[in-house]
């Protein structure tokens, strides 16, 4: 610069402090907007294990309650997973990444078909009608199975009859009938074929129809004395068959059974699928920025 004058030795002086000053800090909001990326991307996978861990629980919850819990929590997790692809794909055009780019819409379009399947599961958990049916099954048909067979043995009991045998016979019968009844609903509520299902409910229905034709001949058989217990037998046979239908309905609908068929067989590829794409776009963004090896 021995040839230059002060005034141009002091204007390219002052260009060069320029271009050293913006190879210092023109990167630097890149490298923060990368390393903000890549918070983003790992926050995205803790948030979409969360999705999938609180999903799985609202299916093997025990109670209404906490199905419901367990499905809100999901749901709030998947949202906070929608709106980090969102922000992501900001940063990305931002910063010109276009491999992320496309993996990231590859995510986005896996997350997509899981919600899919994950909305019909968390949907399905919290009917809980499965469960409604056991519920059933152990408490209020319980409840008029044991009530008929207290009424039947009161009436065994006071044997007030000219054939002892022959009532002590249709009492037998009529109970063994409501019992091989509620040994069956077991299996029922546990089925997920639907013609399994017909086959249990024509059994059941063939039993209770012998324990009414039971319970209706002892009327030639009791005395007047016993007639009351008899009357409180038939009244707890009705409520029984009324409950072992509400069974059935709740059973049929089998949306515990379907719910865990759901997180079982289509929802463990999904996710696997799901987090091998975040697992890609780690790597991908891992390779970006002064240590890059591209």
């Amino acid at each position: 610069m021995s040839g230059l004058g002060r005034f141009e030795r002091r204007f390219v002086l002052g260009l060069a402090l320029l271009a050293i000053s913006g190879c210092h800090h023109t990167p630097e909001p890149a490298f923060r907007q990368l390393s903000e990326a890549r918070g983003l991307v790992g926050e995205l996978r803790v948030q979409f294990g969360k999705a999938v861990g609180a999903s799985d629980r609202a299916v093997m919850a025990d109670t209404d309650g906490a199905s419901v819990d367990f499905a809100r929590e999901a749901e709030r997790a998947a949202r906070a997973v929608e709106q980090g692809t969102a922000d992501l794909s900001g940063r990305f055009q931002e910063l010109g990444y276009r491999e992320e780019t496309q993996l990231l819409d590859e995510f986005s379009g896996r997350f997509a078909e899981y919600r899919k399947v994950d909305r019909e599961t968390l949907d399905l958990a919290v009917e809980n009608t499965n469960l409604k049916a056991q519920r059933l099954s152990f408490g209020p048909v319980r409840q008029a199975s044991d009530a008929f067979r207290a009424s039947l043995d009161t009436i065994g009991r006071v044997m007030s009859s000219k054939d002892p045998c022959r009532v002590e016979e249709l009492i037998a019968k009529a109970e063994r009938a409501l019992l091989e009844i509620q040994v069956l609903q077991a299996p029922h509520i546990a089925e997920p074929d639907d013609a399994a299902m017909s086959r249990l409910e024509k059994t059941m229905g063939e039993l209770e129809g012998t324990a009414a034709v039971a319970t209706n001949s002892l009327r030639e058989l009791v005395t007047p004395a016993t007639q009351q217990a008899l009357a409180a037998a038939n009244e707890a046979l009705s409520q029984f068959k009324r409950l072992s239908g509400q069974l059935i309905a709740l059973s049929r609908m089998n949306s515990n059974v379907r719910s865990l068929a759901l997180a079982l067989g289509q929802k463990p590829r999904l996710t696997a699928a799901c987090d091998g794409s975040l697992i890609a776009l780690e790597n991908a963004l891992a390779k970006e920025g002064p240590n890059a090896t591209r």
